[in-house]
């Protein structure tokens, strides 16, 4: 009967994960619509796209504090939904004030929404005794391809951002609300309702000061992820003079890697560890940064970007899981702080690129990326040689295991 909860458990979560990389990718993926729609000026812009993550940041932190009251699983099940109306918000207002209010529900939404749903992973991945968390982000890929297709469609075809958004919104609400009634923390291997909220993080503190290696890391990989989101295309074509057409390809040929990568990546950190898995990741990355940098045409680009999601993909999961493993007792805590600097590699990401293309050359900005990427070597021993290894003997008490 616990198998089978814990299956169903798992799989409500994936699709949380899936429904977060279409709602996410969606609303990127359209932001010159979203500009020409609010008439947003160019000088307005960027202060609209920092304020979603500085604030989706701050809604990480008030998750930390909400988990303490009620399981993170409560906060999932009306954080996603919220997400998704404040999307469709973003669709049907005319006025900046109403851009700004939808985008900031958004932001503040999508805080709660990552952290509660990486907490479940590593909740659920403790309990299975082996590594799962690749497969959650895995959907999440999942869904940012297909959300990254649907609004190529709606751009296609000039439909407007209601139209795009409708849909996706009217099935997607229901169906994870829906689905939401079978999450399971395998921490505590209950379903809603039963056992206190808090039991498994009461009296634990984090230290940061242990912490802070993977909140590093964290930033690292998504200095390295915002990189090919906003810089790939025009490296492309005003770099490596490739047509407008093909400078769209890397960043799709990215999302599939990534989601190759994370598809297989568990059975790599159960046969070889962590460790391993981490450390080359961050090999893989940092050549491929190396291969975008001194690329002669377009298509040595398009290897580099190809390598380049092949081994980021990996990072970002096995840092959660790390954060789980390092504070058993405290895993929703870490997780929530850990999460903050997701937002703060996005943030740092395409600024820092942009401002040393600028001031420097593209080329010269794709080594900064590399060199924070490879820096992940030197923090490798913080996601544990033995904890991250599950299955074929190598599994530890389910007590302290929570990778």
């Amino acid at each position: 009967m616990k198998d089978a909860r814990l299956r169903h458990g798992r799989a409500s979560l994936a699709l949380s994960f899936f429904v977060q990389g279409v709602t996410f990718a969606l609303l990127v993926t359209r932001i010159p619509a979203i500009q020409d729609r609010y008439g947003i000026s160019d000088g307005l812009l960027p202060v609209f796209l920092a304020a979603v993550p500085i604030l989706a940041g701050v809604g990480s932190v008030v998750t930390e504090k909400v988990v303490a009251r009620v399981r993170p699983r409560v906060v999932l099940r009306w954080a996603q939904p919220v997400v998704l109306l404040a999307l469709l918000g973003v669709g049907v207002g005319s006025e900046l004030w109403q851009a700004a209010v939808a985008l900031g529900v958004f932001g503040l939404s999508v805080g709660a929404l990552d952290a509660s749903m990486n907490m479940m992973g590593v909740s659920l991945q403790r309990a299975y005794g082996r590594s799962i968390m690749l497969g959650f982000h895995a959907a999440y890929s999942l869904g940012g391809i297909a959300g990254a297709s649907m609004a190529w469609a709606g751009a296609h075809w000039d439909l407007t951002l209601l139209v795009s958004y409708l849909p996706a919104v009217v099935v997607l609400l229901p169906a994870a609300f829906i689905a939401s009634r079978w999450y399971v923390e395998g921490a505590e291997g209950k379903a809603e309702g039963d056992g206190p909220p808090g039991e498994v993080s009461s009296g634990v503190s984090v230290s940061f000061k242990l912490l802070m290696p993977l909140c590093l890391v964290m930033s690292f990989a998504y200095i390295g992820d915002s990189t090919v989101s906003n810089w790939s295309a025009k490296y492309l074509q005003d770099v490596l003079g490739s047509s407008e057409q093909l400078s769209t390809v890397p960043y799709n040929v990215y999302m599939v890697t990534t989601l190759l990568g994370r598809a297989v990546g568990d059975f790599g950190v159960r046969r070889f560890g962590a460790v391993a898995v981490v450390r080359f990741g961050s090999v893989l990355a940092a050549a491929g940064f190396g291969v975008v940098a001194v690329a002669s045409g377009a298509w040595i680009g398009m290897l580099g970007f190809t390598m380049l999601g092949l081994g980021l993909c990996v990072i970002v999961p096995q840092t959660f899981a790390a954060a789980g493993r390092m504070f058993p007792g405290a895993s929703d805590t870490a997780i929530a702080r850990l999460n903050v600097f997701n937002y703060v590699g996005f943030l740092v990401g395409s600024p820092l690129v942009g401002a040393l293309g600028d001031a420097w050359s593209y080329r010269g900005a794709m080594l900064v990326p590399m060199v924070l990427v490879l820096a992940t070597l030197v923090y490798a021993k913080s996601f544990g040689p033995e904890p991250a290894r599950y299955g074929g003997g190598h599994e530890r008490p389910r007590t302290v295991d929570v990778g």
